[in-house]
């Protein structure tokens, strides 16, 4: 019974957080829009390569946040037959195809801002630009408040790729903003394209940033040190539990997935071993919600593979190696 509730309690969260993940994406969507509606008739008033940075930024963010918003769809996607450890790595997907668009905007606005340094070009309209920059900014900031509260709560990659997005905009709009000040009203011409090539540049590091989380995800790389010690500490707080070793861990979209050996003496009963790894397991998933968890029992002696250190080092001994 208990783990029948348990298992309609995860269901729920799981539920809410897919609810708050396509929220999220809604919005950025719906920003969005408005951003390339303002910043196309912006561009065309101006004609600053910075401002045209900022529409292409806004465009490509648009096409994103479709993209996230199918990702973080079929990541809520339940468990099938075909992929029974669920969907969590579309977000991961979804985030390499957004790298993919910023990675194409940042070398676009590169290009045009280069050949405006070489050919020169002139500005207008500066209020007009200001003002747009300014909505945006604001439009902006309630997004990227929204964002971290569905962050918080459901872990989502897409989503944190999206909010990268967008944090940047406040930059490319201020950036946008000083651009044609300092062009139309301190008579720097340069001032345009250089804001537009330190625009392509904070792109480019922007995609790079998010591209590494990315391929993390996608390659199961391990929690972060911090986070599988705590696991291990929580694991030690069991007597029962004499050795812990081939801890593996790993996380694919909102959902984590551990699994370890554990020595238990031979002449235990099955049900016994049991129902100690049943409590042990109701601990670890109350302490680290929404985490698939699996626990192999060893007889005490056995060595798997004496010669892999990562599969034979116990944790525990080396959490009291750190101790001393």
């Amino acid at each position: 019974m208990s783990r029948l509730r348990s298992t309609r309690t995860e269901a729920g969260v799981t539920d809410n957080r897919a609810i708050l993940a396509r929220s999220a994406a809604m919005a950025s969507i719906t920003v969005a829009v408005i951003l390339v509606a303002l910043k196309s008739w912006a561009s065309w008033k101006t004609g600053s390569t910075a401002m045209l940075g900022s529409l292409a930024d806004s465009a490509l963010d648009l096409i994103a946040s479709m993209a996230t918003l199918t990702g973080v769809w079929i990541a809520s996607m339940p468990a099938d037959e075909d992929h029974r450890f669920g969907h969590g790595k579309a977000e991961a997907l979804a985030a390499i195809f957004q790298v993919m668009l910023i990675t194409l905007s940042a070398f676009g606005i590169a290009v045009r801002a280069i050949s405006q340094l070489v050919e020169g070009g002139q500005t207008t309209a500066a209020e007009e630009g200001i003002a747009v920059s300014l909505i945006a900014i604001a439009l902006t900031f309630a997004l990227l408040g929204w964002q971290r509260y569905v962050m918080r709560r459901t872990r989502s990659l897409a989503i944190a790729t999206d909010h990268l997005h967008y944090k940047s905009d406040l930059f490319l709009n201020l950036a946008v903003i000083a651009a044609l000040v300092l062009d139309q009203y301190a008579g720097l011409g340069m001032a345009d394209p250089l804001f537009g090539l330190a625009i392509a540049a904070w792109l480019g590091w922007g995609a790079f940033s998010a591209a590494r989380d990315a391929v993390d995800d996608l390659m199961d790389r391990e929690w972060p040190e911090e986070k599988r010690l705590a696991f291990v500490e929580a694991a030690a707080k069991h007597p029962e539990l004499s050795n812990l070793h081939d801890l593996r861990t790993r996380t694919s979209g909102n959902r984590d997935f551990v699994q370890f050996h554990v020595d238990m003496p031979p002449t235990m009963t099955v049900e016994e071993a049991h129902d100690i790894i049943e409590r042990v397991e109701e601990d670890l998933c109350r302490r680290f919600p929404n985490m698939e968890l699996l626990i192999h029992i060893d007889p005490e002696g056995h060595v798997d593979e004496p010669d892999n250190p990562l599969v034979e080092e116990d944790e525990f001994a080396k959490l009291e190696g750190d101790a001393k």
